[in-house]
């Protein structure tokens, strides 16, 4: 059973539906929904961006260097980006390919920059993700964006910040 923090009640889990009523929603698994999403907007931005022959991954490692406080190696972008990745080389391949494109340099220290020609491309990039959060926001407001976050925040400590495994 679920307790229902808004009503103080419980709610017995039931499958996944996706055509779950509005009046059924409580009683729908996080997982499959939290999965749903994760799987739609990641396909949505990764379509779009493969239009332009660019990956999230590359795009997460231009932003990663260029706000880095200092030039970053190669490690500390692996290391930063390691919880995104699709396991522990996709991100020094990352690198190695943004270096061949000119979108990276390295200097005598191996450290990385962004070159030019990347910030054009990270520009590029991020005009589009800003035209794909717009659809995947519209109808929603800021204030509801913000209490879904904090929900799923809240589960997130629930499980890890107690201590749970």
């Amino acid at each position: 059973m679920i307790m229902d923090f808004l009503t103080g009640t419980t709610t017995d889990q039931a499958p996944a539906d996706p055509a779950a009523t509005d009046d059924m929603l409580a009683s729908q698994p996080i997982g499959y929904w939290s999965g749903q999403v994760h799987a739609v907007v990641t396909r949505h931005l990764c379509d779009a961006m493969a239009g332009i022959d660019v990956t999230q991954p590359q795009y997460w490692v231009l932003n990663s260097v260029k706000y880095w406080p200092a030039a970053p190696s190669r490690d500390e972008i692996a290391a930063q980006l390691l919880p995104l990745a699709d396991g522990q080389h996709e991100i020094p391949r990352v690198v190695a390919q943004l270096l061949h494109r000119g979108w990276l340099r390295t200097d005598a220290g191996h450290r990385l920059y962004v070159t030019d020609a990347g910030e054009a491309a990270r520009m590029r990039l991020r005009e589009l993700v800003t035209e794909l959060r717009a659809v995947v926001h519209d109808g929603i407001s800021d204030e509801e964006y913000v209490a879904a976050l904090k929900v799923l925040r809240r589960m997130i400590f629930n499980i890890e910040g107690a201590g749970n495994p």
